[in-house]
Formats: C-alpha cells, sequence, structure tokens
C-alpha cells in the first residue's frame, strides 16, 4: 500500500502550504487513523499530529501550535494538513503515514505503529 503525499514546496516566512495524503479507497472506509511526521535536516523524525477517521479526533505534537490544521476532501479519499505562518523552523520532509483501526492516543507519536507510510515531501521555508 503506497500512500500518496503532496503539496510540499518552498515558501517565504511566513506563508503557508497545504500538505495533501492521498489514502487508497479501500483503506478510507475503513477505520484508520493518519499520522503526519516530519524529519528537519540533520534530525530524526518527529510527530506532528494524528487523526482518526472523519476527523473525530485529532492529536497534536506537544510543539505544535494552532497553525495546523486538517482537511478532509472524502471525494479524493484525501487528508490534509495546512501549515500557516511557516518559519525556517519548519524546513524539512513531512510524511503521512497510516495505521489500520483505531488506537490508544499515546500509540499514535510512535513511529513503528504505523502500517503503512508515503514517500515523503518537501517543505523549505527561507527568504
Amino acid at each position: 500500500v503506497q500512500l500518496q503525499a503532496s503539496g510540499g514546496g518552498w515558501v517565504q516566512p511566513g506563508g503557508s502550504l497545504k500538505l495533501a495524503c492521498q489514502i487508497p479507497g479501500y483503506i478510507f472506509i475503513k477505520d484508520y487513523v493518519i499520522g503526519w511526521f516530519r524529519q528537519a535536516p540533520g534530525k530524526g523524525r518527529e510527530f506532528v499530529a494524528s487523526q482518526t477517521k472523519n476527523g473525530r479526533f485529532t492529536f497534536w505534537a506537544d510543539s505544535i501550535q494552532d497553525r495546523f490544521t486538517f482537511y478532509r476532501d472524502n471525494t479524493k479519499n484525501t487528508v490534509s494538513l495546512r501549515i500557516d505562518n511557516l518559519s525556517p523552523e519548519d524546513t524539512g520532509v513531512y510524511y503521512c503515514a497510516l495505521h489500520e483501526g483505531m488506537g490508544a492516543p499515546e500509540s499514535h507519536r510512535l513511529r513503528t505503529w504505523y502500517d503503512y507510510w508515503g514517500q515523503g515531501t518537501q517543505v523549505t521555508v527561507s527568504s
């Protein structure tokens, strides 16, 4: 199963990006958790946010402020993460991941908990 991540690019500080993760249709109709992780240059992959199917529950990393918003497009089997007021500290590769089924919130932060991963999309914030 391959998740399709897109929407990254270069943006100036203060700008916005909307990262999209397309999910295969046969999974989209089941219970699942979608997670977003990011990997800054020279650092490990860290949890950003997760959301259960239909957006019922959303969890954020402690360091994440209200600049991040989830969006869902059920017609395209897509879950998106919008990031506003980007800063150079947001630079990195952003990955979407999916776990089939549900799970305890503390599991959402674990990379190993997820069953499938997207290829990553690069976000570069600089002037």
